[in-house]
């Protein structure tokens, strides 16, 4: 007979507390809204969700402080990020069930909520800080750091989060440590740059032989193509590069950048989809976040129009400002400024395509 108690499920989920936690202000002040209880609700399940999130990044981020990353971990990784996309999603749908609150219902409560505001959310600064938000890359409260916002208990962990290595870091660190730039006699870069030199001729002779072109069209086309040329002068000279580094212009390593061409232009490569995969999610959990801090302005917009924020801030400017500034792996989104088409990709070595190949050794008998 067995001694283990029984799990029952309200006890499981402590519902209890979890349903016992809504508590509206305006019924303290003596005129219950209605409303307020799904304003509540939604920003719970935010928090909750904003645990998860955390759980799951702080296992990735595990992951990646290794010297070397077990293949079999970064698709665990990978499944992680997925499921962090997949929550994001589910942020965005919350503000859907915002927007059924009219801005009348909101404004019947709003007067009560006075300085509480989102901006005051411990895990969403946490979440931020460990993929690698940069502290440059956030806007002053009234000249304020961001962190004056904060109790003394909760400014501290925020500010332990940004002395902790991100997952930016993390993944420039891994990218710059890529077996592939240089195999025996083959050299990644350097043939990577003779292509994007014959691709580059061919493009200028297009240009300047076509009879269809008037020459003002045919003057713009060159003026332009030679914007194309100078990114590339400053992809390949390695000075500059760190240069634009310094000035904030690139955030990813020279080395890590190059890690990550490769890894996209040769994605095909067995032994490269996973890494590409993985890269692919990181853009992916950047562009869903940028999207629900755009969803998050408009609903701003629409509540309450050009009104401050219950926290101090500029309101939905203030929102649409940190949509713009709060991304993270930009430079992964810029990669397909580099990328040339697979017809004018270098041949890899035999050697070097084995070793990006699946390898299996053994017989029937």
């Amino acid at each position: 007979m067995s001694d283990t108690k029984p799990v029952y499920y309200s006890e499981y989920l402590q519902l209890d507390r979890l349903l016992g936690a809504q508590t509206l202000e305006s019924e303290k002040a003596g005129q219950p809204v209605h409303d307020e209880h799904l304003f509540i609700i939604v920003h719970q399940a935010y928090e909750l969700w904003f645990r998860q999130i955390l759980w799951d990044v702080d296992a990735v981020l595990a992951v990646f402080r290794a010297e070397q990353v077990d293949e079999r971990s970064l698709g665990h990784t990978v499944s992680l990020l997925h499921r962090v996309v997949e929550i994001q999603r589910l942020l965005i749908r919350h503000i859907d069930v915002l927007e059924t609150m009219t801005p009348l219902d909101f404004l019947d409560f709003r007067e009560h909520l006075t300085p509480a505001s989102g901006f005051q959310s411990v895990q969403f600064r946490l979440i931020e800080n460990k993929l690698g938000m940069l502290p440059d890359s956030r806007i002053p409260i009234n000249q304020a750091s961001y962190l004056a916002r904060f109790r003394d208990g909760e400014r501290e962990q925020i500010e332990a989060s940004e002395d902790q290595p991100s997952l930016f870091a993390l993944v420039d660190r891994w990218l710059a440590r890529t077996p592939f730039l240089q195999f025996g006699d083959w050299d990644f870069w350097r043939e990577y740059k003779q292509a994007v030199e014959k691709m580059l001729a061919r493009e200028r002779a297009l240009i300047q032989t076509n009879e269809m072109l008037t020459r003002p069209h045919r003057d713009a086309l060159l003026k332009r193509f030679g914007g194309t040329m100078e990114t590339f002068e400053a992809l390949f000279d390695r000075d500059r590069y760190e240069g634009m580094v310094d000035a904030g212009e690139h955030r990813l390593s020279y080395e890590a950048l190059l890690a990550a061409l490769l890894i996209n232009l040769y994605r095909d490569e067995p032994i490269l989809q996973l890494p590409f995969r993985f890269l692919t999610t990181l853009m992916d959990l950047d562009e869903q976040f940028t999207t629900w801090r755009y969803r998050h302005a408009l609903m701003a917009h629409r509540m309450i129009g050009a009104k401050v924020g219950t926290g101090g801030t500029a309101g939905s400017d203030y929102l649409r400002e940190t949509a713009e500034k709060s991304k993270v792996f930009t430079d992964l989104f810029a990669l397909s400024t580099f990328y040339i088409p697979r017809s004018d990709l270098p041949d890899l070595p035999p050697d070097v395509a084995r070793h990006m190949s699946f390898q299996f050794t053994g017989g029937n008998g």
